[in-house]
């Protein structure tokens, strides 16, 4: 028997024209409070993107109203399930891009790389004469990465076009396919990649979620686990809560050799951070993660800082 799963988390995105931001917020808000839905919405005058969640049946209803707003009709998001709700609260934001790249002019609704079906993916990548590039960051490729992928060891998406100037070359690299989580900044990097002058590029439709989704384990040339970015820190093959987990006073993303340190206290700190961190911050992550206990002891979600600083 299938398991059910409390919370059904969703992530999808789209690059469509939007105006009067202000307006489309109240709306979406107050569709989003009517389903109790937590987690966070981006609105750009280049398109939504937004993981969220709620119960299967509140955010299944989220979705087919969202769906109602006509640019939104064809929206479709990649589903994952959990036991726990991933997200502290709710957020809908305003902001310049819905991925920041920091490049004028990018637009993929104009111009965007070929897309690429997962079941047609494995083909791709297997050729010789295809450079395979990694689009996400660094704390993400830690867990998890395609075979033979490049990656770009950033810290930001916005690092992206210098990786692209330094290390790729329009003469040499005629073919070049690209990846990320849940297919919005490889959309983005693509239309990049084309205004550079690159004129074969390709991108995985859906992202590794949309892959992990439909490729069987045997047949997947995934490795590792993928980043996601709520309380679960990564997701395996079937799309339920992996074993890496996230350093809550650095961020740095842990896999199972750095939660085996002596160095690594649960809520407190890893190897990474490790007398590191100011007396005043520790004192604040601590008594952080003494309320968190108490609060687990006493069946009660407790909403704190996400990230003390």
């Amino acid at each position: 028997m299938t398991k059910l799963y409390s919370y059904k988390i969703g992530a999808f995105y789209k690059f469509v024209k939007l105006t009067d931001l202000d307006n489309l917020k109240i709306i979406i808000t107050d569709l989003a409070k009517s389903c109790n839905l937590m987690g966070t919405i981006l609105l750009a005058e280049e398109g939504i993107n937004s993981t969220c969640s709620s119960t299967p049946e509140n955010l299944d209803l989220f979705i087919d109203k969202l769906k109602q707003i006509n640019v939104f009709s064809d929206i479709n998001p990649k589903y994952s399930f959990h036991d726990d709700e991933p997200f502290f609260r709710l957020k809908v934001i305003i902001k310049k891009e819905i991925v920041k790249l920091g490049v004028n002019g990018i637009d993929p609704t104009k111009k965007v790389g070929v897309y690429v079906s997962s079941p047609e993916w494995n083909k791709l990548i297997s050729r010789d004469d295809v450079l395979l590039i990694d689009t996400r960051n660094e704390y993400e490729t830690k867990v998890g990465i395609f075979k033979g992928a490049i990656d770009p060891h950033t810290d930001a998406f916005t690092e992206f076009p210098d990786f692209v100037k330094k290390n790729l070359d329009v003469k040499k690299h005629k073919k070049i396919a690209m990846y990320c989580t849940g297919g919005i900044r490889c959309e983005k990097a693509t239309a990049f990649m084309l205004d550079q002058g690159f004129e074969e590029v390709y991108h995985l439709q859906g992202g590794i979620l949309k892959y992990i989704e439909d490729m069987p384990v045997e047949d997947s040339l995934w490795e590792g686990e993928c980043f996601v970015f709520d309380g679960r820190t990564a997701v395996g093959n079937t799309l339920i809560q992996g074993e890496s987990r996230l350093c809550f006073a650095c961020r740095s993303t842990l896999n199972e050799e750095d939660l085996n340190s002596n160095l690594y206290e649960e809520g407190i700190s890893c190897q990474y951070c490790y007398g590191k961190i100011s007396e005043k911050k520790m004192k604040a992550i601590k008594e952080r993660q003494k309320q968190l206990i108490l609060s687990n002891a006493r069946g009660i979600k407790h909403i704190g800082a996400e990230m003390i600083k």
